[in-house]
């Protein structure tokens, strides 16, 4: 008999997701890891194709993961580390691998994907909701 987990299956996704798209804990906003926002970037492109609610949030989303406010401090130090050359080389590494997996832009998102777009999405707006 299966035990039942204390997290539902989107809190899961959505820890998997914050692991997995930053390395570790250093990578969070004021110590930025450019290589994994540059992954988390193209991740969330693909997510923004296949569900409509996403588009324009990628920012928002991406600081709700740490549980920061998205003022201007933290939206310009994205931006910094964007324009960093480090953050732009695996930018470059990551889309030609990523074209070389994806067939097709429209195509739908594997299935591990487009659970993990859910769980984010899920994840980033309950802590909308907490700040309001």
């Amino acid at each position: 008999m299966h035990e039942a987990h204390p997290f539902g299956p989107r809190a899961a996704l959505a820890l998997f997701l914050a692991v997995a798209l930053s390395g570790n804990a250093a990578a969070a906003p004021g110590r930025m890891d450019p290589k994994a926002l540059a992954r988390y970037d193209l991740s969330y492109a693909q997510c923004e194709q296949q569900y409509p609610d996403m588009r324009g949030h990628r920012d928002e989303a991406y600081l709700n993961l740490y549980r920061v406010n998205p003022d201007a401090k933290a939206l310009a130090q994205l931006d910094a580390v964007r324009q960093g050359a480090a953050y732009q080389a695996e930018r470059k590494r990551a889309g030609v691998a990523a074209k070389g997996a994806s067939a097709a832009a429209s195509a739908p998102l594997p299935k591990k994907l487009a659970q993990q777009c859910q769980g984010l999405w899920s994840e980033s707006r309950k802590v909308e909701a907490l700040r309001k």
